[in-house]
């Protein structure tokens, strides 16, 4: 497993992940699955003690990924680790950061150059982020430190 990191949290390899499910049942682990159909919610009364959260592109076309890390980083205020896994495109590596997210499992052959690339193509978005940012026009904003 290769990870590319998209923020500022270093990520971690958690021995034990866990299905939302099993999370219940299983009250040492720090790491669990979520998968597309989970609501995020359903985690609320864990994340105290989660460490980490990897959320799971079925196919690189499905936003509800982008959907649920913003869910736990804006509205349950999940402070650890987010991240992705599955069929997921480097061009999407902007869009997964401005939602919160800040670890990729790479693909098998992933160039991570391409990653980093993709990181700072688009300096400027006009969709509100998680991350601090600032105005710089009309409805554009920029990271904060860019």
């Amino acid at each position: 497993m290769r990870l590319f990191e998209l923020g500022e949290r270093i990520a971690k390899v958690h021995e034990s992940l866990v299905t939302l499910p099993e999370l219940a049942e299983n009250t040492d682990v720090r790491a669990v699955l979520l998968d597309i159909a989970d609501d995020p919610a359903a985690l609320k009364p864990y994340l105290n003690r989660l460490e980490l959260v990897v959320l799971r592109f079925p196919i690189f076309r499905d936003g509800r990924v982008f959907t649920q890390a913003r869910e736990l980083r804006e509205y349950l205020r999940f402070s650890g680790e987010i991240r992705a896994e599955g069929h997921v495109l480097p061009d999407q590596a902007a869009f997964l950061k401005r939602c919160g997210v800040d670890s990729v499992v790479l693909p098998d052959g992933s160039d991570p150059a391409l990653w980093e690339r993709q990181l700072s193509r688009f300096p400027v978005a006009y969709q509100r982020s998680v991350l601090p940012s600032r105005p710089v026009g009309a409805g554009l904003r920029v990271e904060e430190g860019t």
